[in-house]
């Protein structure tokens, strides 16, 4: 699994525990509707660390909450 995989994963895992459907993650982060679907979108390959932080603080938990799960643990070397 690839780093853009495991965040895409990790977002629709935290929605699901909280119910919260992908257009009102985009209104608590403060963000477009279309930067939640990009984000969330496993074909989009660019992962960007502020838009990841914007989330997270829609969701109400830290950058090491969001990436203290096992998916994280998990990834292949993108290393080519």
């Amino acid at each position: 699994m690839y780093v853009k995989d495991a965040v895409a994963d990790r977002f629709l895992e935290l929605c699901a525990e909280r119910q919260i459907k992908r257009n009102e993650l985009a209104t608590r982060s403060g963000v477009t509707p279309s930067t939640v679907y990009s984000m969330i979108d496993k074909r989009r390959r660019d992962v960007s660390i502020t838009v990841i932080k914007k989330l997270c603080d829609g969701l109400e938990i830290t950058l090491g909450e969001f990436f203290s799960a096992p998916v994280f643990d998990q990834l292949e070397q993108e290393i080519q």
